[in-house]
């Protein structure tokens, strides 16, 4: 599923609609921020679209004043392509006008756009402009972007994107400001997206309802926000105490290593290294986020780079990689149980995945 990710991106075919049960279990923790606003999804064909339905169906409950849906260049003639086939659109909808309930096709306006729909035209922004909260799934190949505008507008949002943006400098300078976090309702496992018809794809996780629509499940997902949440400042419960040979130091960062999340020690004052997913139990109240390992200069220099090193698998054949690889990333000293290491004469090193660092406040 990686691999039909960066393909998407390269071919810029990262169309992947959203379910409708992961809005509803998301939007549940955000009633309150709703109230009385203009909702924006400007990344979103209303054809396909389970934004624009969740919140048409559900307008007079989460108490909405308006809902903006901007459309792509619609392909094909229907409620919302009235006029030109090819013209891109933008919907509004004002709520419920004769009491049933239900978003009729004379209660919501769809007018065509100059251009293309795309959320980067002056058109969107002007319709961005009149939003107060963007709520939708952009682009996986333009994730930067989208979110740099939406900072830039100084808008508030809930998007979906992939776990791997906290690794985007221009995203976690955001999370370490405390100006972005992770939503409420995805804290790990795959989550399964409608995708276009026509997109060709190898993965094992392709399913085809009886209709013939496709659907791919797609690891690694969460929710961005900065929609203030009860539950993101519920503690993370701190249960193991620290021990040097269960937390060895970095050789590289003045940092413990700490495998997993919920096993960080509950007496340890310094810095420690924390996978990435630590996102999804994070409180700002309890712990504080230093810099991150990949992105070096984010709060915590490396002590030491690595330019000599050859890559040796478990069998000790090499793998013709050097050891530059290892730049910015937390290493250990001596052979992994699993996996390829490092090897400078009789030195061995192993390079693991990044880390976040953090300190736990209230020590």
């Amino acid at each position: 599923m990686a691999k039909d990710l960066h393909n998407a991106k390269k071919s810029k075919q990262d169309d992947f609609y959203t379910q409708l049960t992961d809005i509803e279990k998301e939007l549940k923790y955000h009633k309150e921020s709703l109230k009385n606003k203009t909702i924006i999804c400007n990344c979103d064909d209303p054809r396909v679209s389970n934004f624009f339905h969740y919140f048409s169906f559900n307008f007079e409950s989460l108490q909405l004043k308006k809902l903006i849906s901007v459309c792509y260049k619609n392909q094909s003639k229907d409620l919302f392509t009235r006029e030109d086939k090819d013209k891109a659109i933008y919907l509004i909808y004002e709520g419920d006008k004769n009491n049933d309930n239900i978003p009729n096709e004379d209660e919501i306006d769809v007018l065509n756009l100059n251009g293309d729909g795309d959320f980067r035209s002056q058109e969107s922004i002007e319709l961005l402009k009149q939003a107060d909260i963007v709520i939708t799934n952009p682009p996986f190949s333009l994730f930067r972007e989208f979110i740099a505008q939406i900072m830039h507008y100084e808008k508030k949002f809930l998007i979906i994107g992939s776990v791997n943006a906290i690794n985007y400098k221009e995203v976690f300078k955001l999370i370490m400001d405390n100006k972005v976090w992770l939503g409420a309702s995805i804290h790990s496992g795959d989550r399964e997206f409608g995708v276009p018809k026509d997109l060709v794809t190898r993965s094992k996780s392709l399913r085809i309802d009886e209709e013939g629509n496709k659907f791919i499940s797609v690891p690694g997902i969460r929710w961005f926000t900065n929609l203030e949440y009860a539950q993101k400042y519920e503690d993370l419960i701190l249960y193991k105490k620290y021990n040097p040979e269960e937390y060895p130091k970095y050789d590289n960062y003045d940092a413990i290593n700490v495998n997993v999340t919920k096993e960080i020690p509950m007496d340890y004052s310094g810095i420690m290294g924390v996978p990435i997913t630590f996102l999804s139990k994070y409180n700002p109240d309890q712990f504080e986020i230093l810099g991150l390992s990949q992105k070096v200069g984010y709060g915590l220099e490396s002590t030491k780079f690595y330019d000599e090193y050859e890559e040796t698998r478990q069998d000790g054949t090499k793998t013709g990689s050097s050891g530059k690889k290892t730049n910015g990333n937390p290493v250990m000293k001596g052979k992994p149980k699993k996996g390829n290491y490092y090897v400078k004469g009789e030195d061995i090193v192993h390079s693991l995945y990044g880390r976040i660092f953090i300190r736990n406040k209230r020590l």
